[in-house]
């Protein structure tokens, strides 16, 4: 199937296909019997219910390469010198220091269209991870037979081989004996339950894992401990991408002096995931002058929306054009503060001068058709690629209503991404 025939017939199934393909109890099973006794209230809660899709996403395969061209084409640009000077002159002073790391759960979302996979951002410690290869697992198969994707069965251990690199890329060789998740108030986090299933897997090959609050760490002697337990590597989970809360003093007291390996960190977020970072990313001209190839330049070119620092010098033409733009806080996470240009009040945009944002074109998402209480309904979709130095880990979609992705939307919530091709 060539890749015009793959993009139509994804098209037409993702518009038509009203199979449920999700085996519910199933992936309530696993999950379950992976919580243990924590399962019934993180499962029971009515938020639960519009987590997981019952539908897939439809994607041809030349599209996936497509991504995975784009998020090559990123980290080529980050190995620059000029890159790496220009987004650290934003950057916050913690995230000066590179320790080597390349940073866990790299995610990448695109919107889907007629001209192939535009991103729309870059995430460092992207969540979702463990419950999509759940996902991916607990399917039925669809009228039209496509089967689950390969890192439905190879997830374990590229997961397992990413935390090793981390270690490896900071101290040389060997594996770390324990490893910290650690987010503020873990057990309130809505993803706390991927929490548990990276404990256990993480446990499952031999490394000891705890889930744990910043607040529970102390750092004395070059030594990050929990308790009476030393911390060797921390999978971080905080969204204080600069570790500069008062809370959060032992592990940046630990990341400055090098006391533990922390994955993802400042630096990474700083080199990949400040929104700024993409108006950098779309600049053809300054990539090439700066050595990168024109294959990779060109690439970003396509992929990347058009995209420029708000300033008070190109607000008034940001606000006539609004429509044609989406508003992004330059450090946000979680859709928290973007906004449609459409949708803006002049009071909303008075705030958005007043803070540091960026403004991207806009790129329609794509579509998936859903069942809600027996009646068809269409969603949007994006696509979220999660990466270890730019080899795939898995795929996944998202399906919402509204201006941004969410976990409100009945018949919406993560889906699993089939290829075609």
């Amino acid at each position: 199937m060539d890749n015009s025939s793959q993009l139509t017939q994804a098209q037409r199934l993702n518009q038509h296909c009203a199979c449920i393909t999700l085996d519910r109890p199933a992936i309530i099973s696993h999950l379950a019997s992976q919580l243990g006794e924590d399962s019934g209230g993180a499962l029971s809660a009515p938020a639960w219910k519009q987590f997981f899709s019952e539908v897939a996403v439809f994607v041809p395969g030349q599209e996936l390469d497509d991504m995975l061209s784009i998020v090559r084409a990123i980290e080529a640009a980050a190995e620059l010198p000029d890159y790496r000077r220009q987004v650290l002159s934003w950057a916050r002073p913690s995230a000066q220091q590179n320790p080597g790391q390349s940073g866990v759960f790299m995610g990448y979302d695109f919107h889907l269209g007629e001209e192939g996979p535009r991103l729309i951002e870059v995430n460092t410690n992207a969540g979702g991870g463990f419950l999509n290869a759940a996902l991916a697992r607990a399917q039925l198969n669809c009228c039209d037979g496509y089967p689950r994707p390969p890192w439905a069965e190879n997830f374990d251990a590229a997961v397992i081989a990413q935390f090793i690199g981390e270690w490896s890329a900071q101290r040389g060789g060997g594996r770390p004996e324990r490893i910290a998740i650690v987010d503020d108030e873990p057990e309130e986090q809505y993803l706390y339950p991927e929490f548990r299933l990276a404990q256990q897997l993480l446990e499952a090959h031999g490394i000891d894992a705890v889930i744990l609050s910043p607040a529970e760490l102390t750092y004395a002697s070059g030594v990050l401990c929990a308790g009476n337990k030393r911390i060797d590597l921390v999978y971080n989970r905080l969204v204080d991408f600069g570790l500069e809360a008062p809370e959060h003093a032992a592990l940046r007291a630990a990341w400055n002096d090098g006391g533990a390996v922390i994955t993802p960190n400042p630096y990474t977020h700083a080199l990949f995931a400040d929104k700024r970072n993409l108006a950098t990313l779309a600049d053809h001209a300054a990539l090439l002058d700066w050595g990168l190839s024109s294959e990779h330049a060109d690439v970003l070119h396509r992929g990347i929306p058009r995209t420029v620092l708000v300033t008070a010098g190109n607000a008034e033409e940001l606000w006539l054009q609004r429509r044609q733009w989406f508003f992004k806080p330059v450090a946000g996470h979680g859709s928290k503060g973007a906004y449609r240009g459409s949708k803006l009040t002049k009071s909303t945009f008075a705030r958005i001068l007043d803070s540091e944002y960026v403004a991207q074109a806009y790129v329609p998402p794509s579509e998936r058709l859903v069942l809600v209480d027996g009646e068809r309904e269409m969603l949007k979709v994006d696509v979220r690629l999660y990466t270890y130095r730019g080899a795939p880990l898995l795929a996944a979609a998202r399906l919402y209503r509204g201006q941004t992705t969410n976990f409100r939307t009945p018949g919406g919530g993560f889906a699993p991404v089939l290829l075609m091709g």
